[in-house]
Order: structure tokens, then sequence, then C-alpha cells
């Protein structure tokens, strides 16, 4: 943990911009979302958004990566690869992660996308999914320890009856892709390192219905599936660390006022 980089104002300002056309894009792409469409062309026209704001998608190439962005569909937990025979379907929840580099500053957010109309369960899921990130986000001020986070994702979660994953995480970002800390969603309280001001990181819990485990497709070795074929969900925001609390730099709807 001893690696968090402490922003700089103007690194911050740098990553605060990409960060915005990251949920920019997103709100780009959900015109597309519906019956018939494949996440293939989903994909194809969030790499015009972002190349023509003068950014470059984070994910195509990275690790061999082949696409534009992760878009996950019911029962995939993340890292799902677009395709044009992936064919969305009336009462699909899908998740659409997106990261940008703008002038070499990165910006991460996901969001859940129903497609028409979608069944009681799927759609308590999504919500007590956001509600997770929202609790998580009210951990997120100087003094407060990584670990709590986690602490009241998992408690929540739990309450409601589902798992939350845990073999994939949060992380640092900004200056990099991936960098520390790593920030779990399910921790014990007041665990792991001290949150300072100019740190900046994603949280992203990933809720399932059944069990927490996932299992990565053999044939492309990306795309993380629950292991029971139940529905997952995810929501996901890169946040600064202030003197006083948190400012969520992917939110561009004003949903979380800065502290």
């Amino acid at each position: 943990m001893g690696g968090i980089i402490i922003k700089t104002q103007e690194q911050i300002d740098g990553i605060r911009k990409s960060s915005r056309l990251a949920a920019e894009t997103l709100d780009y792409a959900a015109q597309f979302v519906s019956p018939g469409i494949s996440t293939g062309f989903i994909d194809q026209k969030i790499e015009e958004f972002i190349l023509a704001h003068g950014a470059v998608p984070a994910t195509k190439g990275y690790n061999g990566y082949p696409k534009s962005s992760c878009i996950s569909p019911n029962n995939v937990v993340c890292h799902g690869i677009p395709s044009e025979n992936t064919i969305l379907r009336e009462g699909d929840i899908i998740n659409i992660d997106v990261t940008t580099i703008l002038n070499g500053f990165y910006g991460d957010t996901s969001r859940m996308f129903c497609v028409g109309e979608v069944s009681d369960d799927a759609q308590k899921l999504v919500d007590a999914t956001l509600h997770c990130l929202k609790l998580g986000i009210e951990q997120v001020k100087p003094g407060n320890y990584f670990g709590n986070i986690g602490f009241v994702i998992n408690r929540y979660a739990m309450s409601k009856g589902y798992s939350v994953v845990y073999e994939f995480c949060g992380h640092g970002v900004g200056v990099d892709f991936h960098e520390e800390p790593q920030v779990d969603h399910a921790a014990r309280r007041n665990t792991g390192a001290l949150m300072k001001p100019g740190m900046i990181f994603t949280i992203e819990p990933m809720i399932n219905q059944g069990k927490a485990r996932t299992t990565i497709d053999k044939h492309d070795g990306w795309t993380a599936r629950t292991v029971d074929n139940k529905l997952s969900a995810q929501f996901e925001h890169t946040v600064l660390v202030t003197p006083t609390g948190c400012e969520v730099l992917t939110d561009i709807h004003n949903e979380f006022p800065v502290t």
C-alpha cells in the first residue's frame, strides 16, 4: 500500500477532464442500448466518440484486450468482450465499462443499463448495486480506512441476500490505468491504508444474485462469469479524496455532492 500516488493539482485537473469524458461516453452510448443491437456495434460507437474528443480508449490493446470498452450482460461479472455476435435482448441487464486516456490522464467509470423491461429480480439487483456504490463513496474522506469501503458494501449486499465478488476490485487510477491501492469491496472494518487528500481511485462493486465466485471463459481469457450463471451487476466511479471529503470525478449528473 506504500505506493499510493498523491496527485498534484495539475494531475487532478487532467484526471477530472478525462473522467468527465468517460462519463459523457456512457451517456452517449445509452441511446444504442436496445433489443436487436449488438454489443460490438455499441463498442464501435464508443470508440468513435472517444477518438472524436481527442482521447483514446484505455482498454484497446491493454494486455491484448481487443476492444474499446467492456460490455458485460446478465451473468457476465466483468470484462465482457463486445462482439457482433452478442445481440441484446429484451430483459437483459448490461454493464458498460469505459476508461479514457485524455492528454495522458485516465478516467474510469461503468454503469448498468436495462434493455427494455427487465424482471423485478433483475431491477432489485441493479438498484442494490447502485446503493452499494453510494455507501462506498460515503466512506471516502481523509483519515478513513480503505477497508471501510468494502465493509459497508459487503454488509449491505449480504443484508439483501446477495454476494460480493472478491476476485476483482477497485484500484488507484489517473496517471496509469491501474495503480495502488487495491480497493476491496468486501473487507474487515478499519483495515487497509488510510485515505489522504489527493488520492484518486475507483470504487466498482460487483454484486451477484448467487455465489460470489467467478469463472473466466477459456476461449478468450477475459470474460468473467458467475459460477452459477445467476445475474451480476456493477457500477463504478472514479473518486478523489479532498481535504474535507470526496469529489466523484465521473459524476456529471450531480448525484454526489462534493464534500
